[in-house]
């Protein structure tokens, strides 16, 4: 695993049930922002133990490969899921 990665998994191992963070939030607490991308790709070639399910797209979209799963990932958490979004905390900064 490079630095980029190992980081990025510590972000999202971090995570507790119930929390989402979108991806340029991974990004920038990894220390890489503008990585957004990058952590997409990498969720999408990483162990299925990681909650990747938790990291959403800007403003809680479900980017995910099969964002039906990852909606009742999300319910069985707690979290609202709307129309493909989950429903974020106003104050996300």
């Amino acid at each position: 695993m490079t630095v980029f990665e190992d980081a990025v998994i510590e972000v999202i191992t971090g995570l507790a049930a119930g929390e989402v963070i979108t991806y340029g939030e991974v990004a920038a607490e990894a220390g890489h922002p503008g990585a957004a991308r990058a952590v997409g790709t990498l969720l999408a070639r990483v162990d299925a133990d990681l909650p990747w399910w938790r990291v959403v797209g800007a403003g809680g979209h479900l980017r995910s490969p099969n964002p039906g799963l990852q909606g009742r990932l999300l319910m069985e958490e707690g979290l609202a899921v709307v129309s493909g979004r989950v429903v974020l905390a106003q104050d996300r900064t």
